[in-house]
């Protein structure tokens, strides 16, 4: 059987990228310390060893529109081509190829709709900065197959939280009852609080430094139920406007589990956003 071998989730600047690579003037005062904390959060991963990697994001209105929106979809190509010329041309990401897991891909198809998740898939996914930026923060060198699941944060009406959390619990008993023998690492990104294109967008920090307290608590120590009784839809929308990313945090947290703490914490406040990195072991595979 498979082995669940680390649960990772973290933010997704799109600036990191540009940020790291930058050199003399253009290079931003702030980007030492958030290599250093990127390249800490990475050997979290190394150290887990990983076969595969089930990567959970958004797509950002690139491939998916108001035209055809699912809640929640399974990549299952051999290959992504992966960023768009606008993530190219605002964020100087590179473009990338990214190997695709057909087995696993299918099997967490097949076997979700049986668990009551009417799932969507693609087979020809082109994949955004969501699931590129982890790649490029925990594993650069890009030689592992994934799996990208996208999730719909964005196009109202949105999944309740709840359902979020459901699949995260879903994803990791099927991940863990998958019949390949690999090491499978699941990591899923998203946002604490966020402002897309309003007043509070660049501010100091992010726009909500009491709901990133708040959040980044519930994360670190697993706590699913005071999460589920204060975020609804409608709250989320008070943080930021583009606050319902956090989400697919709590999707993650029901990948690792009711009161399950976190291994590893760090954050990191920037101009605008506050980013934040934990990784889970299950059954110490990672220690």
């Amino acid at each position: 059987m498979a082995e669940l071998v680390a649960v990772i989730a973290s933010t997704h600047h799109p600036f990191y990228y540009r940020a790291s690579t930058a050199t003399g003037e253009d290079r931003p005062g702030f980007a030492d310390e958030w290599v250093r904390k990127v390249e800490a959060f990475r050997e979290t991963l190394t150290r887990a060893r990983p076969d595969v990697l089930v990567m959970v994001g958004s797509d950002h209105f690139h491939q998916l529109w108001l035209d055809n929106m699912p809640q929640f979809l399974i990549g299952k190509a051999p290959f992504y081509d992966a960023n768009w010329y606008n993530e190219e041309r605002e964020f100087g990401l590179p473009r990338m190829l990214m190997k695709g897991h057909e087995e696993l891909s299918a099997y967490l198809l097949r076997e979700g709709i049986d668990a009551g998740f009417d799932l969507a898939f693609s087979n020809e996914l082109r994949i955004d900065h969501s699931i590129t930026c982890p790649i490029i923060t925990l594993r650069p060198q890009n030689d592992l197959p994934i799996v990208p699941v996208y999730t719909n944060i964005f196009a109202p009406p949105l999944p309740q939280p709840k359902r979020f959390v459901q699949l995260g619990k879903t994803i990791r008993e099927l991940v863990e009852a998958w019949p390949g023998n690999q090491r499978v690492a699941i990591i899923g990104t998203g946002h604490l609080s966020l402002e897309l294109g309003g007043p509070r967008q660049f501010g100091p920090h992010g726009p909500d430094p009491e709901f990133d307290a708040k959040a980044v608590e519930w994360i670190a120590t697993g706590d699913l139920e005071g999460c589920l009784s204060e975020v609804t839809l409608d709250s989320l929308h008070a943080p930021g406007n583009a606050t319902h990313g956090f989400m697919d945090f709590m999707l993650m947290m029901g990948v690792a589990g009711e009161g399950r703490k976190a291994d590893y914490v760090d954050t990191y406040d920037l101009f605008h956003t506050m980013e934040a990195y934990f990784t889970w072991y299950p059954n110490g595979a990672g220690k």
